[in-house]
C-alpha cells in the first residue's frame, strides 16, 4: 500500500460531511461544476485534486491550505507531518551513546513502555497522522514505532526536548515506574517537575 494513500484516506475517515461541503465550495474555481456534483466523498475530492495535479506526493500544500480554510487544522497538522515523515528524519546524536542521557532514557522507554505508548506520544505533542506513519513504516516492530516517535519528538523540540520534559510526560500517562527508572539510571534528582 502506498503512504500517502494510506495517509489522505485516514484524513478523509475524519472530515465531517460539512467539512467536505467547505472544501467543495472553496475548490470552486479549480473544479467545474458538473464534476463538482458527483462528488459526494473526500476521497473523491482527493482523487480529482490529483487528477488536476493540485496536490500530490511531493505537493502538499493546497490541501493543507484547504484543511485549514475549513477550520481542520488538527488535519491539516497531520498532513505536515506526513510532508516530513519520522522515518526519513536525520538523528543528530547517537542514542546509544553513553554521553547523550536523552538517547538512554529513549532505550529505556523502549524497553519498558507497553500497549500505552500513542498515549504518551500524544502527551508529548506528536499528532495521530505522524504516529500512523511511524505504526505503518514499522508494522510488526513495536520498539521501533516508539524509538522513531521519539526521534520525531526531538526532532521538532530541538533544544527543548529534555530528559526533564519526558519524566513529566511519563509521570502524566501515569507510568511513574518507568520515569523513575530514568532517574534512577540516569543519576537524575526524583521530582524533576
Amino acid at each position: 500500500m502506498d503512504a500517502f494513500n494510506v495517509m489522505l484516506l485516514g484524513i478523509s475517515r475524519k472530515l465531517s460531511e460539512a467539512n467536505l461541503n467547505d472544501m467543495k465550495f472553496l475548490c470552486k474555481e479549480k473544479i467545474p461544476r458538473k464534476k463538482m456534483e458527483t462528488i459526494t466523498s473526500p476521497t473523491e475530492l482527493f482523487t480529482k485534486l490529483q487528477e488536476l495535479a493540485e496536490m500530490s506526493k511531493d505537493n502538499l500544500t493546497f490541501l493543507i491550505e484547504l484543511l485549514q480554510q475549513a477550520h481542520r487544522n488538527d488535519l491539516a497538522d497531520e498532513v505536515k507531518g506526513y510532508q516530513c515523515p519520522p522515518s526519513r528524519v536525520e538523528t543528530f546524536v547517537d542514542e546509544a551513546s553513553n554521553e547523550d542521557p536523552l538517547g538512554q532514557a529513549f532505550d529505556i522507554i523502549c524497553e519498558s513502555v507497553g500497549k500505552d505508548w500513542k498515549m504518551l506520544m500524544r502527551t508529548l505533542g506528536l499528532t495521530d497522522g505522524t504516529i500512523d506513519q511511524v505504526v505503518y513504516a514499522n508494522p510488526y516492530n513495536l520498539r521501533e514505532q516508539i524509538r522513531h516517535c521519539l526521534r520525531e519528538w526531538r526532532r521538532k523540540k530541538k533544544e527543548n526536548a529534555k530528559v526533564s520534559a519526558l519524566i513529566q510526560a511519563l509521570e502524566k500517562c501515569r507510568m511513574k515506574l518507568v520515569a523513575e527508572r530514568i532517574s534512577d539510571e540516569l543519576n537524575l534528582s526524583h521530582g524533576m517537575s
